[in-house]
């Protein structure tokens, strides 16, 4: 096959292969095309996207590292910093749904403790397909599995996360996973290779042929079943990978680390030139001195292969002996395969030959960079919504309609994933997995960490700026809601083929939104990922920014959660109910034309209402909070009612219109004792905030005035067996 063909056949452009000629004055070899066409793939260059990305804020006063290293970390004070981030394992869990997602926790995983974190928590973000469908159930299946074999094997708490069901995701699941590690700010190690003549080692599992051009399929786009190319899949093992762990934190305790990094995406590829390219040095690495699974590996399959549970280290030749007696304790590989060298190179050798030579800029920083057409979708012009008038015409059934949407898949318990889970594992889990957000204390400290993952893809595919801004203000609701201060996020911006210019106005729309409503609530994005090509048979998925946040609490003993507690206490509505309706979950079960606008968010006002709730939870007794999101303020209320231990029911004075299900936003249900509700109020209208009590706690019915009254029992029946079913 001459050079151009390979080229195509790894993913490359024929403008792209060209250039690169152009650049090397000659024509690369096939194991140098196999190395660049995968750091130009769209999952390690991030040539479409990277252009909208610089808008980000990612700066801020707990900001420690920013984009760009294997996590962010931010500082939470007494020396201590949390390292996170959210990444995607898309088409590998379409292909194979167990090993797509189990591998996909392994890789987060990895991206914290090679920063020198113990990890101390796991989220998930999970997109899939019409539920009815055979093949969602085998990929649900699947992707539930892989996450659960995987982090219950490590020992780590699958404490957050979300799930939804929508046709666009038939043929493209979305596997979003999420860690978060704690370290002292002095104990942050990063991808350098610094210092010429210094050893690099690999460490960790051998080197096997699975998982090979694995980048290469994520920045692909799937038109037939030939395209289900399982060998790019990598195959995970949670038990190597907690001996990676306790080996990297027990080495981490030695002097003269110079760099470490996770052999992720394009694996030994491109950990070896990032580290040569951030520190400004070249890095030599001869392949017959790694560990192998397979003794017929070729060169271009050990530069591609993306098995898991390994890492690059470079340290000074004073801790070599260390290094090994650290590794053989824990039964893993630590071999010296090659040295940090002056020269700007990317030199591999393979029986004495020099099988790669290439400047290591032509891998990093001299990736193509595309400012790709932009179109805006005549869908997304002359806005409609439901006036007053309008809704004061349709015609429904409360309790039906409360029934429904209890039921509906997109609201109903989602007990069913997280019991597979093991959130309970460290003992340090405030706050499981099924309130507005899951708090993790920190030991040793009264401090709590809150975390929570939100993204409505209704609303962005209306508009996908303001659904990009409610998935953040959404994500601060979830934190405020549960006693915490907003931090910082990281994201997963999930899209569909970014040669489409309708798809490239999708993102830098999503962009703009994002950005800012993190400015608007001071929460940085500190890391992140773009999986673009998530389009399947030309379907593309609805734009799916994911975001997930990270909060502090001072006081563990603030945490909160959305569960009614007290017969008597009153329940109160903090913000304003609108008509909010388009991309709502009520809408499908009535006979409405489609409305093409999203819920309106007043960023500023927005904040003004999380900083009131912020601090009566700090004034005043408050038992339960919970923000309204999708179902609106009915369901928000039943919501309240179903607590784990103690289902209690609840007696509401409000008005019986649809207004009862809009998904408005900036929007809070609080309970608190009969003798704070004065002072509450009082506090309210000083800070120019509307509260009002909507009803009280108490009984064994949901009930509103003569609308309705139904036992507290049926509904939690249909709520939680609606994901079963």
């Amino acid at each position: 096959m001459d050079s151009l063909s390979f080229a195509l056949e790894n993913g490359l452009t024929k403008e792209e292969f060209k250039l690169i000629v152009s650049k090397l004055k000659r024509e690369p070899n096939e194991n140098e095309i196999g190395v660049i066409a995968a750091m130009w793939s769209e999952h390690c260059s991030y040539k479409s996207s990277k252009f909208y990305l610089k808008k980000l804020p990612t700066k801020g006063k707990c900001v420690i590292q920013g984009p760009g290293e294997n996590a962010g970390v931010i500082d939470i004070g007494d020396n201590q910093c949390l390292v996170f981030k959210i990444e995607s394992h898309n088409h590998p869990s379409f292909i194979e749904p167990y090993q797509g997602a189990a591998t996909g926790v392994g890789g987060i995983l990895r991206d914290i403790f090679t920063m020198g974190a113990r990890p101390i928590a796991l989220m998930n973000s999970l997109r899939f397909g019409n539920p009815r469908k055979k093949d969602t159930k085998r990929i649900v299946n699947g992707v539930v599995s892989g996450i659960a074999g995987y982090g219950n094997c490590m020992g780590i708490p699958t404490i957050g996360g979300e799930v939804y069901f929508d046709d666009c995701y038939n043929g493209n699941p979305l596997v979003n996973a999420f860690a978060i590690g704690i370290t002292k700010k002095d104990k942050i190690f990063k991808g350098l290779a610094d210092g010429p003549g210094n050893p690099v080692f690999y460490l960790g599992a051998k080197t096997g042929k699975d998982g090979v051009k694995g980048a290469i399929m994520a920045s692909d786009i799937f038109e037939s079943e030939e395209d289900l190319d399982r060998p790019t899949v990598q195959i995970g093992d949670p038990f190597k990978e907690k001996l990676l762990l306790e080996a990297c934190l027990e080495m981490f305790k030695l002097k003269g680390i110079v760099g470490i990094q996770d052999m992720g995406a394009a694996g030994l590829t491109s950990s070896a030139s990032e580290m040569a390219s951030r520190s400004n040095n070249g890095i030599t690495i001869d392949l017959d001195k790694i560990p192998k699974r397979d003794s017929s590996i070729t060169p271009y399959e050990m530069l591609l292969s993306e098995s898991q549970e390994r890492m690059l280290l470079v340290l000074n030749n004073k801790n070599n002996n260390k290094i090994k007696t650290i590794f053989r304790k824990w039964n893993l590989d630590s071999n010296k395969i090659g040295e940090v060298i002056k020269e700007k190179k990317f030199i591999i050798k393979s029986n004495k030959k020099i099988v790669v030579n290439l400047p290591v800029s032509i891998l990093t920083d001299d990736c193509p960079m595309y400012k790709r057409k932009i179109k805006k979708p005549k869908s997304a012009n002359n806005l409609k919504f439901l006036t007053l008038k309008e809704i004061a015409k349709i015609k429904f059934n409360t309790e039906d309609l409360l029934k429904k949407l209890l039921k509906d898949e997109n609201i109903c318990s989602r007990e069913w994933v997280y019991r597979q889970f093991d959130y309970m594992v460290g003992t340090n889990t405030l706050i499981r997995p099924g309130s507005d957000a899951s708090v993790i204390r920190i030991k040793g400290t009264k401090k709590a960490v809150a975390l929570t993952t939100n993204c409505n893809s209704n609303y962005c595919e209306l508009n996908p700026s303001i659904g990009a801004s409610i998935a953040v203000a959404e994500s601060t609701r979830n934190i405020i809601a549960s006693g915490g201060k907003p931090l910082a996020i990281t994201n997963c911006l999930n899209f569909g083929n970014p040669e489409k210019p309708e798809i490239m106005w999708q993102f830098s729309e999503a962009i703009d939104g994002l950005s800012r409503s993190s400015r608007t609530f001071k929460t940085p994005v500190v890391s992140g990922n773009v999986s673009l090509y998530n389009e399947t048979y030309n379907k593309a998925i609805k734009p799916t920014p994911t975001i997930s946040m990270v909060g502090i609490l001072e006081n563990y003993s603030l945490a909160k959660n959305q569960w009614f507690k007290e017969s008597g206490d009153q329940i109160i509505l903090i913000g304003n109910i609108k008509s909010d309706f388009g991309g709502s979950q009520v809408i499908k079960y009535l006979n409405i034309k489609r409305i093409n606008r999203p819920p309106l968010i007043n960023l500023k006002e927005h904040e003004k209402i999380n900083t009131f709730i912020y601090k009566i939870i700090r004034k005043f007794k408050i038992n339960s909070v919970h923000d309204i999101s999708e179902g609106g303020l009915l369901v928000a209320v039943a919501e309240s009612c179903f607590a784990p231990e103690n289902k209690i029911g609840a007696k509401l004075n409000i008005k019986n219109d649809l207004t009862l299900f809009a998904e408005s936003q900036g929007c809070y249900i609080v309970s608190a004792p009969k003798n704070e509700i004065k002072r509450i109020k009082t506090f309210g209208t000083k800070n120019n905030i509307n509260v009002k009590v909507i009803g009280e706690v108490g009984g064994d019915s949901l009930n509103i005035n003569e609308a309705l009254n139904i036992k507290i029992d049926a509904l939690y029946k249909i709520w939680n067996g609606g994901f079963p079913k």
